[in-house]
């Protein structure tokens, strides 16, 4: 059901567009790029979409029904968003469902990843699990991504805070800096 706003009528668009909006700016803050080491690259925009993606559906597990809803919504924006980046950088029609297929286990190995570490609160395992990701051609042993994991720690903690009220309006918004 990756597609699942092809072909339906959608009651929640508003909220989703407002809450995918919202991701997608968040995963955009420069001073990821610039102060904690994501690659300002297109795989290192999915990377950064995808941990923002993460913490939100982490998130909304434990929402009411609504929430629940929304958050299946929104991974199909992402999916289409994803289909129609590829689509944009050239990619032809044949080669569209293996690069799918490719970027979606991707993002399910990371949300199996990042989730463990950040279900126990490893930073060490959480920093190596964004190094694998967002740097997988470095045998860098300097660069380092608990910068990032400190970030990523403190916007789950921060998001745990916020009402069902946020979840189910599609207003939910990762911090501006890191803590």
């Amino acid at each position: 059901m990756i597609f699942g706003l092809f072909g339906k009528k959608n009651s929640n668009a508003a909220i989703i567009a407002r809450q995918y909006d919202l991701l997608t700016a968040a995963a955009r803050r420069p001073y990821l790029y610039t102060d904690l080491g994501v690659p300002d690259t297109v795989m290192g925009r999915f990377e950064m979409l995808s941990a923002s993606l993460i913490l939100y559906f982490r998130r909304t597990r434990s929402a009411q029904r609504a929430g629940q809803e929304i958050a299946q919504e929104i991974i199909d924006a992402f999916f289409e968003d994803v289909d129609h980046s590829i689509r944009e950088l050239g990619v032809g029609d044949v080669g569209v469902p293996k690069r799918m297929k490719k970027l979606a286990a991707m993002f399910y190995g990371r949300l199996e990843s990042y989730a463990a570490a950040l279900e126990s609160k490893d930073r060490d395992a959480l920093a190596a699990a964004l190094k694998r990701n967002f740097h997988p051609q470095t045998e860098d042993l300097s660069l380092s991504m608990h910068g990032l994991a400190d970030y990523l720690l403190a916007a789950e903690a921060q998001l745990a805070l916020q009402g069902e009220d946020v979840v189910e309006t599609g207003q939910i918004d990762l911090p501006h800096a890191a803590a």
